[in-house]
């Protein structure tokens, strides 16, 4: 079975392999049934999905099993973006304070919304915001001017950055590749808002917070394959990175092998282990294996 006939291949029908079933045992252990029937789940409730290069889907579900995160869309920890004719995996913010949390090195840790009668002023070299929350009840017309993100760390280390909603959407202009350009488009259009906070956590955490294997994961596989701050000048190469499709590469065999079949590769013997250690671990063997970023 050639590449092209294994991508047409539904999801459903792949998950049925008991190779790939085991690719996501490995990594999840006993959450692998749940995992893998909310990965059905997204793929039957989106049409998008089902049109793409069902391989991807697959490669982009188990970026997201490596980092244990949910893909339920609703929840906003990771999602399946279908771009270019292959699904993407897409960061939320909630994934990436998910993972700070993990970490343990985080005391305090938040990016939120501020509306123009909160904000009086912001001085990017000293870091101090003139910020006064007034809470009420919004007008869904009512767009924030701006997105602060903070975090102090257990050894008393704290930063503060703050983005105004026209340097979050130029940003995204340019860097994001799945929000289209002038108009936003997928999720960027539907929850700007979410996007938006994960920019700041994302520039927050990606440049000044301790970057774990988990969090150097997910930001290698998040939609943005480049990041920069709004005050830089230069430029990044932001030329996309396609993670690897091909189920074969992914499991080491054919979709319609049995059950009795060994991996190609010895790591996949290895069970999944709840600590945080060992799950490190299985992040470093999925990424170096199967994601060649």
């Amino acid at each position: 079975m050639n590449k092209q006939e294994l991508a047409r291949i539904s999801v459903k029908q792949q998950l049925q392999s008991p190779s790939i079933k085991r690719k996501f045992e490995d990594v999840l252990g006993k959450k692998a049934p749940q995992f893998i029937s909310s990965l059905i789940n997204v793929v039957n409730s989106n049409t998008e999905l089902k049109e793409v290069d069902q391989n991807s889907v697959i490669a982009a579900a188990l970026v997201a099993a490596a980092l244990d995160l949910p893909i339920n869309q609703n929840f906003g920890y990771m999602y399946l973006v279908p771009y270019k004719g292959k699904a993407q995996p897409q960061m939320g913010y909630k994934g990436y304070i998910q993972l700070a949390q993990r970490s343990g090195q985080y005391l305090h840790l938040n990016a939120i919304s501020v509306y123009e009668d909160e904000f009086e002023g912001w001085n990017p070299l000293t870091e101090e915001l003139k910020y006064e929350p007034n809470f009420h009840d919004r007008n869904k017309d009512e767009k924030p001017v701006g997105y602060v993100g903070y975090f102090k760390l257990q050894n008393g280390f704290e930063k503060t950055v703050y983005w105004t909603r026209e340097q979050i959407d130029q940003h995204r202009q340019k860097f994001s590749k799945m929000s289209g350009k002038q108009k936003p488009t997928g999720v960027w259009a539907t929850d700007f808002d979410a996007m938006a906070l994960k920019t700041v956590l994302r520039n927050l955490i990606g440049k000044w917070g301790p970057m774990t294997v988990d969090m150097q994961t997910a930001y290698n596989a998040d939609e943005e394959v480049a990041d920069t701050s709004p005050i830089d000048e230069e430029t990044k190469d932001v030329t996309p990175q396609e993670p690897a499709t091909d189920i074969t590469q992914l499991i080491g065999g054919e979709v319609n092998d049995n059950s009795n079949q060994k991996p190609a590769n010895k790591s996949a013997d290895k069970p999944a282990s709840k600590a945080s250690g060992k799950q490190t671990t299985a992040v470093q063997e999925i990424q170096q294996e199967d994601f060649p970023f």
